[in-house]
């Protein structure tokens, strides 16, 4: 049964960046389309990004284009969120999500959250001065 684990969260002062890691146990991930949602603090969970099982589709929330990349190793099992140029408002809890085998594409993903077959705990990032 497939586990995530994320890592990686930490406190940071505007500008600066993360790398957020999801380790992944009990299957490959790469079988799955996978992202990575963000839950603000008096917000809803949002998906931010996310990458199909080939690398070849991935989604970006608008508001994070330029600045987040994700991507996945194979060879390590992991999957991973870089970010650059944090900003206040990237201040959340970090989640790794893997979809349902009937999602092929990165969009359907990070649109639709009913398709997640297996959360991570979540890391939390803070952006602050």
């Amino acid at each position: 049964q497939l586990q995530l684990v994320e890592s990686g969260g930490g406190l940071v002062q505007p500008g600066e960046s993360l790398r957020l890691s999801c380790a992944a146990s009990g299957d490959s991930l790469r079988h799955y389309v996978i992202g990575w949602f963000r839950q603000a603090p008096g917000k809803q969970r949002e998906g931010v990004s996310c990458i199909s099982s080939s690398d070849e589709d991935t989604y970006l929330k608008d508001s994070v284009k330029g600045r987040f990349a994700i991507s996945r190793d194979n060879a390590k099992n992991t999957a991973n969120l870089q970010i650059n140029n944090l900003k206040p408002e990237d201040t959340g809890v970090y989640y790794c999500a893997a979809a349902v085998d009937a999602i092929t594409t990165s969009q359907a993903l990070c649109v639709m959250q009913g398709y997640v077959l297996v959360w991570g705990q979540g890391t939390l990032v803070t952006v602050s001065s």
